[in-house]
């Protein structure tokens, strides 16, 4: 298949698009800087640029592109985090409704924090509704209605919400590794929050399913099937890093003192139910969290 892929140069896409090419599909990337490699393609979504013959052939998107959330939510930076995730979504959708583009299949990356960011027992479902409205949760709806667009001219649309990604170079691990090392690893806030994660290697592999499997279609959750407290995943990150665990939890104030709102994502969780994904039949290499660290500290 001849996929189109947007965000390559992330955590995600640099993964994934060597494990699509391994199994054979043919992958032309969008860049923003000037195009190195037969297979780029430059684009500019806000001046609504793209390079002729991006789309020839094209028959899925991925559209993993935007704007890192781990960086000071300022007002010019929330909008650049919707901007580049919702505008850039409706500018594909735009440029192939006017290229009369019909696709197999659209898949976007979305986020858990859809449902909210709070702490509850509860267990929340692709059904659930929005429980707390809030930055996180309005940019996840704004950016699936995008995504819900290519309903029209493709013949799945594959949404997943995705968790904080484990992986040995980059994301969330790598900063919590960072303080672990430092013997300064304990739980934050109340500790109390769940902690929902999944393997990049998982994580991949549903993306790759969502092209290859017909099957695979609407909104899923990717999560692992181990769901622990934070100050659990603190602990036994400690322990796979051989490092010391403090009794002691950070504060939460210190955190909102640092981070600003963007640190209710940490001091924030409930739980997120992966049944609906494994009712597809795909299956975990690293459901568990004990599994995921010796991986990845090996």
């Amino acid at each position: 298949m001849k996929i189109l892929v947007t965000g390559a140069s992330g955590l995600v896409g640099r993964q994934l698009v060597p494990e699509l090419r391994k199994r054979g599909h043919s992958v032309n990337i969008l860049v923003r800087r000037k195009p190195k490699n037969p297979d780029e393609f430059y684009w500019n979504y806000k001046k609504r640029e793209l390079d002729k013959g991006a789309l020839e052939g094209v028959e899925s998107i991925i559209h993993l592109a935007g704007a890192s959330i781990g960086r000071k939510w300022t007002y010019e930076y929330k909008q650049e985090l919707i901007s580049s995730r919702v505008d850039s979504a409706n500018f594909l959708f735009d440029i192939c409704t006017l290229a009369d583009l019909s696709l197999k299949s659209f898949i976007s990356a979305s986020g858990i924090n859809y449902y909210g960011t709070f702490t509850s027992d509860r267990i929340l479902d692709e059904d659930s509704d929005i429980a707390k409205l809030d930055f996180l949760s309005d940019l996840c709806r704004k950016w699936e209605s995008a995504a819900l667009h290519f309903n029209n001219i493709a013949s799945r649309t594959v949404i997943l919400r995705t968790a904080p990604v484990l992986s040995a170079r980059g994301g969330t691990l790598e900063k919590l590794n960072m303080i672990t090392d430092l013997n300064l690893g304990s739980g934050i806030g109340k500790g109390t929050q769940w902690f929902n994660w999944i393997h990049l290697y998982d994580l991949v592999n549903m993306y790759v399913e969502a092209v290859e499997n017909t099957e695979f279609n609407g909104i899923y959750n990717a999560v692992a099937d181990d769901i622990p407290t934070n100050k659990e995943f603190m602990r036994k990150l400690a322990e796979a890093r051989d490092k010391f665990f403090l009794p002691i939890n950070v504060p939460a104030f210190l955190l909102r003192l640092v981070m600003g709102e963007m640190s209710e994502i940490i001091l924030e969780g409930t739980r997120v139910s992966n049944k609906k994904i494994k009712s597809q039949r795909f299956d975990f290499k690293y459901p568990e969290l004990n599994q995921a660290f010796k991986a990845l500290n090996n």
